[in-house]
């Protein structure tokens, strides 16, 4: 059985304490954490209020691990060099919210960071076909953006599946990274990272777990370090 490329952990900071976010920050990170997950709502792309550059700032200056921004928000196009200044080294936009998405991942790029297009649970994901070629990322929702703690959507691993199967046929290597995000936690992550992915966005999962951060992030490696690579796809 050949093993899959290494499983990244973004846990993220929306089910941080705020109030100590330093120390929740420097506690995923000494729990073996890969990226920092930043959660942005705007109160209208989704019904939920969350935070900002100020706040990505901070996260920067907390941590040595990469920054990945996920803007749930409309009009993002305003604020990439916001949170590229803020020291956000991914930035991933919806495409439900970007009317002129190659010209947003443009924009991100030329701003420093790495683009990435997130698309909800009811988009279908043909619609990422002419934008593969140009960005660094896809990120499939499993919930419903705006909350945390949702309940996973079971058809999430079928569309990470044919993201992946898209990806390889629109696109040649490095496939993008495939992150998942949404109701992520040990019984759900297998199944998604055996369609394909392989970056995974924890919030309660970690930062609630009864063993505290390092309690999650070891449940969640255990549950996918078995995880055999999906066979490729030819175009």
């Amino acid at each position: 059985m050949r093993r899959r490329r290494p499983v990244r952990i973004a846990p993220s900071i929306l089910s941080a304490d705020f109030g100590h976010l330093a120390r929740d920050v420097a506690a995923v990170e000494e729990a073996g954490a890969d990226w920092i997950h930043v959660d942005v709502m705007d109160g209208h792309f989704v019904p939920n209020l969350t935070i900002g550059p100020g706040v990505t700032a901070a996260v920067r200056s907390a941590t040595s691990l990469p920054v990945d921004v996920h803007l749930m928000i409309e009009q993002p196009q305003r604020w990439i060099e916001a949170f590229a200044d803020a020291g956000a080294d991914w930035i991933t936009v919806h495409h439900e919210a970007c009317p002129h998405l190659h010209r947003v991942v443009e924009q991100i790029r030329d701003a420093g960071a790495r683009p990435g297009v997130a698309v909800n649970p009811a988009t279908p994901v043909e619609v990422l076909r002419d934008i593969l070629p140009d960005i660094d990322l896809v990120l499939v929702m499993s919930v419903n953006p705006g909350f945390g703690g949702q309940r996973f959507i079971e058809g999430a691993p079928d569309r990470v599946r044919r993201v992946r199967e898209l990806a390889s046929r629109v696109r040649s290597t490095p496939l993008p990274a495939l992150q998942v995000d949404g109701g992520v936690a040990a019984g759900s992550a297998p199944a998604v990272v055996a369609a394909g992915a392989d970056c995974l966005v924890a919030g309660s999962a970690v930062y609630g777990h009864p063993g505290g951060a390092a309690g999650g992030m070891a449940a969640l490696r255990e549950a996918v370090e078995s995880v055999p690579e999906p066979g490729e796809v030819r175009a």
